[in-house]
């Protein structure tokens, strides 16, 4: 009895040693390679029946390794997802500086033509002033010209109106003088003629015009 019991015994030691093995093989290899280990643990001992803590050392292989490499395949694909091509990195860092250049020189523009409207602002303001203070001097200027005009008109017309008295008075003057000088001749002429009749004589001026 004591012969079979150790015989018995050895078995299971025997069979105990690869199921101490097998957490640490199933931390290194696939769930695949876990399977085979209880058949070769049969095929070592075909006559005898599996102990019956057997199942409990089969629940001590880890089954969670599927489930962390599914989790790892989650985050490679993940870290893949999240993995920006430096390329891609290198394009967008490029645009966004293009487009602060772009923002930097559209709002430099802007603030140049606004310095530039201003200027010019201020400078047609300045020749608007100085347009309308000339203007104003010239209108001045032209109002004592025509003032001055006017009073030189004026006198030069009362220096015209005064010639033309004068021209018509001396007119009248030569006027009265030859009618004076007819009306002395005619008298003349009839005094004459009256002696004439007197005295029967003819002129002979008379005769004298008529014989030439």
């Amino acid at each position: 009895m004591g012969e079979k019991q150790a015989e018995h015994v050895e078995p299971e030691q025997e069979t105990s040693a690869p199921l101490a093995l097998a957490p640490a093989a199933s931390k290194e290899s696939s769930p695949q390679a876990l399977a085979p280990a209880p058949a070769a643990s049969e095929e070592s001992s075909p006559e005898e029946k599996p102990p019956k803590h057997d199942s409990s050392e089969k629940a001590l292989v880890p089954i969670e390794k599927p489930i962390f490499i599914a989790e790892k395949r989650a985050e490679h694909r993940e870290d893949e997802k999240n993995k920006v091509d430096p390329r891609d990195r290198d394009a967008a860092l490029a645009r966004v500086e293009l487009e602060k250049r772009l923002a930097l020189i559209k709002a430099w523009e802007e603030s140049e033509k606004a310095k530039a409207d201003n200027k010019a602002y201020k400078k047609l303001s300045s020749i608007g002033a100085w347009e309308n203070t000339k203007k104003a001097s010239v209108e001045v200027e032209l109002k004592l010209i025509e003032e001055e005009f006017e009073k030189k008109k004026a006198k030069a017309a009362e220096r015209m109106k005064n010639k033309m008295a004068e021209i018509h008075r001396k007119s009248e003057e030569k006027r009265a003088m030859v009618e004076a000088k007819r009306g002395e001749d005619i008298l003349k002429v009839e005094e004459t003629a009256a002696k004439f009749r007197s005295t029967g004589n003819v002129p002979k001026k008379l005769f004298a015009c008529f014989g030439s």
